[in-house]
């Protein structure tokens, strides 16, 4: 008997292929659930429960000797949105506030303030931070001196002179001028929501494939391996696609992050880096064939490298060279990179085209893997 397929089989394989895939995401939600709940969730979470902003610090003001000059600039701390002044007797106070955790920093005028302000050398002002938090205390620390600065020159204009500084600093932010932090996370969010949208959709589901016997029952029909894994992944890459549709949505229209580049190069980018994600969550399937394994597996080895070695959260640069050198292998840095330069500063080509080039390599390499491994199991 004969059992070479027919001419023009091929395409009809493939289509029943994927229309038994999406009957299966039908009948068992968990993959929409994952698709499209779970972007809204972590978007919600980080979106509005994370910041890296330090506004509504808590402030202790001890003014040793209350006088004009005293008070004009304490008010500026009241008038800031970055602090909640509060006014403390002495400095012994202050430091029982900071240890009970009810004030972050003390900012202390001396009884001499208003003379020594006259003087060259400037007037006397102790700045105390709590430094438990490194990164807050020099946030903190850079908003007094702001503001200690911006009084100096309000003061010396309103005398009519001109502040002596030997360099004179006008500040300039590019790419996020107004300084949310919202801006910089929610578009490294989507790498993180992608990553496991790619991973889980697909390990998951060919573990539950395995588990249940119907993946032998595949493997002996005509169906080559190419269209096999072709078929498992157009299903979850359109699942994928309209994830990435609701949590771009979302970061636009919910959260107000500019989008300054082309939507094409973003669902471009995105596509790739969906297929090398998918091809991530297929290698898993290949190795674990226990759904409780593979969603282990795929945690550990795409969304925990994906949250803390892309960029995401922690720059890359400030890694050891190690470190730095294991980056290169996580697709998600890549994405980081691209969906950081498309939102807030436009298309440029010069970040965009290499780490387009690094998510293409990654996709052949799982994908290759995969049909590899795959194969070997058919023989």
């Amino acid at each position: 008997m004969n059992f070479a397929p027919k001419p023009g089989s091929h395409n009809m394989r493939l289509r029943g292929l994927v229309r038994k895939e999406f009957l299966q995401i039908v009948r068992d939600p968990s993959s929409i659930v994952i698709a499209f709940v779970m972007p809204i969730f972590l978007l919600l979470l980080f979106g509005y429960g994370v910041s890296l902003d330090s506004e509504h610090v808590p402030l202790a003001l001890v003014v040793e000797k209350p006088g004009v000059d005293a008070n004009d600039f304490i008010s500026t701390f009241h008038q800031s949105r970055y602090f909640i002044p509060a006014r403390y007797a002495n400095t012994r106070e202050a430091e029982q506030a900071m240890m009970a955790g009810r004030v972050n920093a003390i900012v202390i005028l001396r009884q001499d303030f208003a003379r020594q302000l006259r003087e060259s050398y400037g007037a006397p002002i102790q700045l105390i931070v709590n430094g438990v938090d490194a990164n807050t205390a020099r946030i903190i620390s850079g908003y007094v001196q702001g503001a200690w600065g911006k009084w100096l020159e309000h003061y010396a204009l309103q005398r009519g002179f001109k502040p002596e500084m030997p360099v004179q600093m006008e500040q300039r932010v590019w790419f996020n001028s107004e300084l949310r932090s919202r801006n910089f996370l929610v578009p490294g969010l989507i790498a993180i929501i992608m990553t496991l949208i790619g991973a889980l959709l697909t390990a998951m589901v060919m573990s539950r494939e395995w588990e249940r016997g119907t993946m032998e029952a595949l493997l002996v029909t005509p169906l080559s391996m190419s269209e096999v894994i072709l078929g498992k992944l157009m299903p979850y890459f359109i699942l994928g696609m309209g994830g990435l549709a609701l949590a771009v949505s979302m970061a636009l229209f919910l959260f107000d992050v500019p989008l300054r580049g082309s939507l094409w190069v973003l669902l471009a980018s995105s596509a790739l880096f969906l297929i090398a994600a998918l091809g991530m969550g297929l290698l898993i399937s290949t190795v674990a064939r226990s759904q409780f394994v593979a969603g282990l597996v795929a945690l550990i080895a795409t969304f925990l490298p994906a949250f803390l070695l892309s960029g995401f959260l922690f720059d890359i640069g400030s890694m050891p060279l190690v470190v730095q050198a294991i980056t290169h292998i996580v697709a998600a840095r890549y994405y980081v990179a691209i969906l950081q330069t498309v939102f807030l500063a436009g298309n440029v080509w010069i970040v965009i085209l290499p780490n387009a080039l690094g998510l293409l390599a990654l996709a052949t390499l799982f994908l290759g893997l995969t049909w590899r491994n795959a194969r070997k199991r058919l023989e």
